[in-house]
């Protein structure tokens, strides 16, 4: 099976709030709450990923970001390999560009967050990160 590599964004603004976006209805997890990310293309780089996508979906430029955790998660019907960054530095307001709904929520309020089941490690992780 093949194992889609995946660049995620936790994005973290001044008042510890995170950007989620909410998966359309016909999407894999459909209706779940997500960190803003996507499919990382040939010939590009995790990091490169993320700032592409960021910039797609939710019209954020990427100034600063650092690893936050990696994990890879067997969902039955596909294999998601996701690299996380954690991202502090960021221009823009957070748009709906792709029309999923957003939402900052914060950081405390995110293990309630119906998310996919991959996410919750790197909630632990941001979680932990911080404290």
């Amino acid at each position: 099976m093949t194992i889609i590599q995946v660049a995620i964004g936790v994005v973290l603004d001044s008042q510890q709030r995170v950007l989620v976006a909410k998966r359309k209805a016909e999407q894999h997890q459909g209706g779940l709450w997500e960190f803003p990310g996507g499919k990382v293309d040939a010939g590009e780089g995790f990091e490169q990923a993320l700032a592409r996508e960021l910039e797609e979906e939710v019209g954020l430029t990427v100034l600063g970001c650092e690893p936050l955790h990696s994990v890879t998660h067997d969902y039955g019907d596909r294999t998601v390999q996701l690299a996380t960054y954690l991202v502090t530095e960021f221009d823009g307001e957070a748009q709906p560009k792709e029309g999923n709904p957003l939402q900052w929520v914060p950081v405390t309020d995110l293990p309630k967050l119906a998310m996919p089941a991959a996410n919750q490690v790197l909630i632990q992780a941001l979680l932990q990160r911080l404290a």
